[in-house]
């Protein structure tokens, strides 16, 4: 455990505000970055973690940090990216995928390199699980015993899920990245 997030986490505890908005400056980047990795829109990356810090910060009167907050707040984001990515789909099967794709092209563009682009789109491709595994292992840094309890899989399938995933990119960039 981070001593100066648990000493955050106490001091947020007792109503410092102050302590909230030093926990997000500390974990907002990989926080997007992990969100944006893991939603199908991408625009939504920042809300995401919004709503984890504000959902965090309701519950703080009850709240105990018994292991690592980056990972706490990280398996928060992945939930809550798992939670739109299911509300996204639902409003797509009324809606044309085709005209939608058209729609976010040019804010993606505008936000990503053309390589990141690639990247983003070829994650798109995963089965939901595997891209989470990847999500989680590369950009919130986390190991598969922790994703395995968040997935509620054995250590193996998790292990299998990053394998799989990693071949398929290497497919689908023509083994330029991976």
């Amino acid at each position: 455990m981070d001593f100066e997030d648990q000493l955050l986490v106490l001091t947020l505890n007792r109503g410092d505000k102050a302590a909230l908005h030093r926990l997000y400056e500390k974990y907002k980047d990989s926080l997007v970055t992990l969100a944006g990795a893991l939603l199908m829109d991408r625009s939504g990356a920042q809300d995401v973690v919004h709503d984890v810090f504000f959902s965090f910060m309701q519950q703080m009167a009850h709240f105990r940090l018994t292991g690592s907050l980056k990972g706490y707040l990280s398996t928060c984001v992945a939930n809550h990216a798992r939670n739109c990515n299911s509300s996204w789909r639902r409003r797509q099967a009324g809606q044309s995928d085709e005209s939608d794709r058209e729609n976010d092209g040019p804010v993606r563009k505008v936000l990503l390199d053309e390589r990141a682009q690639q990247i983003a789109e070829a994650l798109d491709k995963l089965p939901d699980d595997q891209r989470e595994v990847v999500a989680l292992r590369i950009y919130a840094g986390q190991r598969f015993p922790e994703i395995a309890r968040h997935q509620g899989a054995s250590v193996n399938t998790v292990e299998g899920r990053f394998r799989y995933a990693m071949a398929k990119l290497r497919k689908i960039l023509h083994n330029e990245v991976f």
